[in-house]
């Protein structure tokens, strides 16, 4: 999760949430809210739900309900939010917004949001068998590259992404955590119940919220195709609701997160002079 305020320095905390040890990045001052009980209303919390992974805090329904448990316990009432969701990220948003429709959620962003018919599409096809059924196969491998030094794990990395344009080393690092029986293992976990459980859109939670939502759909995804976008424009002619024309891929933090942020910040600057 990223807590954002005003200020470019970071600020990396570590705390457990719903019983799962929660790395929690901070821009801005180090607290997000008054840690006297203090009611500040003129702030405003961006938190970035990314494509990831209580008695199941690693399944689908426990990330959800792990971060409405970080906004009921650590967010004031009155604090405002903007909500940034990616992948099935964008679910967890909706579902959010479901079950705590008293949150102040100024507006919601959803990347190349993955909300509906994920076994269905071009990609789900492929990866619903392996993931529903033969995941258990993948632990054997990956528990012997883990003992690989590090920087054979980069270069193995670096070699797995060179067609990429650019590649961002933050991008290497953080693949790295693949080569983790557990992480992997937890990441394959949570992908085979958002086969089987992400199926039906939620549009009574889309039409009631739909002045806050901002969609933004890939011209060639295979998580969530144009036909995807095109039925969600029929559905909801009046939403904000883009298609990709730079050819960014679903995955973009790859190799066009600068540029993705930029979007971001434009989006956001002009809708949030609206309020």
């Amino acid at each position: 999760m990223l807590c954002m305020e005003e200020g470019p320095l970071a600020q990396e905390e570590f705390f457990y949430c719903c019983g799962a040890a929660t790395q929690l990045l901070k821009f801005g001052s180090l607290d997000c809210w008054q840690k006297d009980g203090s009611n500040n209303s003129s702030k405003v919390l961006f938190l970035i739900i990314p494509d990831i992974e209580l008695q199941d805090v690693f399944g689908l329904n426990g990330q959800i309900e792990h971060k409405l448990t970080f906004l009921r316990k650590n967010v004031p009432k009155d604090i405002k939010l903007v909500l940034i969701g990616h992948s099935i990220g964008c679910h967890m948003i909706l579902e959010i917004m479901k079950r705590e429709p008293e949150l102040q959620v100024l507006k919601a962003v959803l990347l190349f949001p993955t909300i509906e018919r994920m076994a269905e599409s071009p990609q789900g096809k492929l990866m619903t068998p392996v993931l529903c059924k033969l995941r258990f196969l993948m632990y054997v491998p990956i528990y012997f590259l883990s003992f690989l030094p590090e920087s054979v794990k980069a270069s193995l990395v670096r070699w797995a992404l060179q067609g990429l344009h650019s590649l961002d080393e933050a991008t290497v690092s953080a693949s790295l955590n693949l080569f983790s029986v557990d992480c992997a293992a937890n990441a394959m976990y949570m992908g085979s119940q958002e086969m089987v459980q992400v199926v039906q859109r939620d549009d009574s939670t889309i039409s009631r919220c739909l002045d806050k939502l901002i969609f933004y759909y890939g011209c060639n995804d295979h998580w969530c195709p144009i036909t995807y976008y095109e039925d969600m424009k029929r559905s909801f002619p009046e939403g904000t609701i883009h298609l990709c024309q730079k050819g960014i891929r679903h995955a973009f933090v790859l190799d066009a997160s600068v540029e993705m942020a930029q979007m971001l910040l434009d989006w956001l600057r002009t809708d949030l002079a609206k309020l």
